[in-house]
């Protein structure tokens, strides 16, 4: 049987259009509504949320939520949600070979990325370059774009200890979700 789409990268695609759907749905007035009424479930939802924030397909949803509820604590709940992120995070670091890792490393093969990877080679140098790769792994992680690509990187980047992991997550997505919380 033929499919009718192909595509190289379908998981790509789908975080996409995920993120397209929720803008959508978050541009109306009803979904608006709707998620205000969830702001009963109040630390609950934010934590909920929270672990939304960390995967690709739902970190759209995610912040939606974040910017409609309006909590009367940010700090606390910017805290419970990097939780709630926290528990994403220690997952994806456990399965993100089973899952994401194939489209990753036929990425990876790509012109574009083999001639990034030849640039950065060539231009910076030894711990240098693993200092970049870290702070670009922490702004991935930390803002709502997928937290598989950040956290494969540190996985792949070197022994990162799930301990280690564990701090780098709360921490960069508590101030995301800050940063969101205050918008």
């Amino acid at each position: 049987m033929r499919r009718l789409f192909k595509f190289k990268y379908p998981k790509i695609f789908i975080c996409i259009i995920t993120i397209a759907l929720a803008y959508i749905m978050f541009k109306n007035p009803n979904v608006d509504s709707f998620v205000s009424h969830l702001g009963a479930l109040s630390y609950l939802g934010i934590f909920i949320a929270g672990i939304l924030f960390a995967f690709g397909f739902t970190a759209p949803f995610a912040v939606g939520f974040f910017i409609v509820l309006n909590p009367s604590n940010i700090l606390l709940a910017g805290v419970i949600g990097g939780l709630g992120a926290l528990l994403s995070d220690i997952l994806i670091f456990k399965i993100i070979k089973l899952s994401f890792i194939d489209e990753f490393n036929n990425l990876k093969k790509t012109k574009v990325f083999v001639r990034l990877s030849f640039l950065i080679d060539k231009t910076v140098k030894g711990k240098i370059k693993i200092y970049l790769m870290y702070i670009f792994a922490g702004i991935l992680i930390a803002s709502p774009l997928p937290d598989e690509i950040g956290v494969t990187m540190l996985a792949g980047l070197s022994k990162i200890k799930l301990n280690t992991l564990a701090i780098l997550s709360v921490l960069l997505n508590t101030l995301g979700i800050l940063i969101i919380l205050l918008i």
